[in-house]
């Protein structure tokens, strides 16, 4: 698939380089240090999901702000489900945290034109219905603030098989701090 094939289904204003970076998420989270050499926790369902918006609009409470927004969506399969056969909730923690962060770097790529590493402070989640094995869960992520040692974005999971919110979180990030030296 050429690079103009893989971002012709993505929607929203953002740059055509942007949509390429972010169009896979599993291909941007899986480069990993010399020392892991198997797969990381999540890795079959970030090669799973699909991007389908990126966009970066003015913030309708802050027009002189902006604010990063995508939209990916999955299917919920075997690894993704408790014994109920409903999305587990660590599952649902891991989208958030994962999804959130692409919402982050969809703003400093357009502020900056790079990508800032950062860890999350915290995560914050409320569970509202569930996501059954086989339904299709579209992951609404959207900036609230990008400062200059904290960021956040909220997100929400929304069912479309069944038309219903699944879960929602806001998720705070920092810059890592950098490690002292041993004197």
């Amino acid at each position: 698939m050429s690079e103009e094939e893989n971002i012709s289904h993505i929607s929203g204003n953002a740059s055509d380089d942007i949509k390429r970076m972010l169009a896979r998420p599993g291909a941007l989270f899986t480069r990993f240090p010399p020392n892991i050499r198997g797969p990381i926790f999540g890795q079959s369902i970030q090669d799973r999901l699909v991007t389908t918006e990126i966009s970066v609009q003015k913030k309708e409470e802050e027009p002189k702000k902006l604010e990063g927004r995508i939209v990916l969506e999955l299917t919920v399969e075997d690894d993704m489900v408790n014994g109920g056969g409903a999305v587990h909730g660590g599952c649902s923690a891991f989208l958030i945290d994962l999804c959130s962060s692409l919402a982050l770097m969809v703003l400093n790529l357009t502020n900056s034109g790079e990508i800032l590493p950062s860890v999350s402070q915290s995560l914050n989640i409320v569970y509202h219905s569930p996501a059954n094995l086989g339904d299709r869960i579209r992951i609404v992520n959207t900036t609230m603030t990008l400062g200059a040692r904290a960021h956040s974005a909220r997100t929400e999971i929304w069912n479309v098989t069944h038309h219903r919110l699944v879960s929602s979180g806001v998720h705070i990030k920092m810059q890592p701090s950098h490690p002292k030296a041993n004197l």
